[in-house]
């Protein structure tokens, strides 16, 4: 923990909370379910270019609150819509290698669009040749060297996990003093 920092009411909290945006990649495509829960719900979010995953939360400025200027969490969340597309960006070892390698910086969760994708590596039912044991021995040395969690979702759930994952890491982050 820092050796200065703010400590906020409950009620602070929520108010700064309540600001959160999320951030969501330009490059970012086939996330229209995304978008649309974070409308339906009024999650604000900003579109722009992400370095690094295709989803980030920013606190904006408030200085009612004592906040400056944006606060920019150093987190992401990296999406693949299905396990296809996470075998297919194993397969291209270097590429996603060096995403990670960028990624490692800062915590953040691979997050993969197939409920059953878990069930569907162990048995090879995915478009490739690549031996089940072999994806799942480089997605684990992946996680385990790079630092991150796989999480296997149903798509339609997608909004509120990255919503919230977002929420709660902020909220923690605030109680802690560590922004």
């Amino acid at each position: 923990m820092p050796a200065i920092h703010y400590r906020y009411s409950e009620k602070e909290l929520k108010e700064i909370l309540d600001t959160l945006e999320i951030m969501v990649d330009t490059r970012e495509q086939k996330n229209q379910h995304v978008l649309d829960y974070f409308r339906k719900k009024d999650v604000k979010f900003r579109l722009r270019k992400i370095d690094t995953a295709d989803y980030s939360a920013v606190i904006p400025k408030n200085p009612e609150m004592g906040i400056t200027r944006d606060i920019y969490l150093s987190a992401g969340v990296e999406r693949k819509n299905g396990v296809d597309e996470l075998v297919q960006s194993i397969k291209d070892r270097t590429r996603f290698e060096n995403e990670l390698i960028r990624a490692a910086k800062h915590p953040f969760v691979l997050l993969v669009e197939d409920l059953k994708g878990y069930q569907k590596i162990l048995k090879g039912e995915y478009i490739s040749q690549y031996k089940p044991e072999a994806l799942l021995g480089s997605l684990k040395t992946f996680e385990v060297r790079y630092g991150f969690s796989t999480v296997f979702i149903e798509p339609a759930t997608t909004g509120n996990y990255i919503y919230h994952h977002f929420l709660y890491m902020a909220r923690e982050y605030l109680k802690k003093g560590v922004i």
